[in-house]
């Protein structure tokens, strides 16, 4: 496994990455909300890279794992611009782009942004989840709350409180990829578990119905939810990225 390395991000905030050198097009791995670079599906993906012989990335977004920066300071744009700095200054050349659950949003947004994407791979993507989610499932008293305190609390299944913040919410009204036209010229596979109760699959058959692309697929994977980490699930990743990225 390759060492941790770091370069200043966008806000001058240090930002952590793990860069394997080999053949192209670069995997690029990004996590999910509140997620970091050492998951199961990130780490795994590197070794199947690695004895592959292909080039591999994995990032931390600032306020995740090993980069600097508070995680409720954060929000999409942010995200997206430490991502994408990462990957201009390391992935040179082409890149498939492997995003899970809000990586799957990131990703679509560095789509329209990066050239050289020969494949996209969405895990459970979950595009506008601020506004379709978080936004959307408010109380009228939740609202209220996140506009005068500037946040509220919600529940996890993964451990501590999610801390949403009206800069998230805002913000991320500023990167909605579901309400204008999206085009990706590449192959596009999109993987969802039926009983993911995170990002369900109205949601990956709204993206499937939304893209604009000449090579995209939707697989369910009955009674899998959101990790998606199984071996059975391991694998089928590993599939869709040879088939997009060659």
């Amino acid at each position: 496994m390759a060492d941790v390395q770091y370069l200043e991000g966008p806000e001058g905030r240090r930002l952590a990455y793990v860069h394997t050198p080999g053949a192209g097009p670069c995997v690029v791995f990004l996590s999910g909300y509140k997620s970091d670079m050492d998951g199961t599906k990130a780490v795994h993906l590197e070794a199947w890279a690695a004895a592959c012989g292909r080039a591999f990335l994995r990032l931390d977004y600032s306020g995740h794992g090993q980069s600097e920066g508070v995680f409720e300071e954060g929000c999409i744009g942010d995200w997206a611009a430490d991502a994408q700095a990462v990957i201009e200054s390391v992935a040179l050349g082409d890149r498939v782009l492997v995003g899970s659950s809000m990586g799957g949003w990131i990703g679509l947004i560095l789509s329209q942004r990066l050239s050289g994407i020969t494949g996209f791979v969405g895990i459970a993507a979950a595009p506008d989840f601020t506004e379709d989610g978080f936004w959307a499932d408010f109380s009228e008293a939740q609202r209220e709350t996140i506009l005068s305190d500037g946040q509220v609390a919600l529940p996890s299944d993964y451990g501590e409180d999610y801390i949403i913040t009206r800069k998230l919410i805002e913000d991320g009204r500023n990167h909605l990829v579901l309400r204008t036209p999206l085009v990706l010229a590449c192959p596009v596979r999109l993987l969802q578990g039926t009983e993911d109760t995170a990002v369900t699959r109205d949601r990956a058959l709204a993206l499937l119905d939304h893209l604009e692309c000449p090579d995209l697929r939707l697989t369910l994977v009955k009674g899998v939810g959101h990790r998606f980490s199984e071996p059975d699930c391991l694998r089928l990743i590993e599939e869709m990225v040879v088939e997009v990225g060659g």
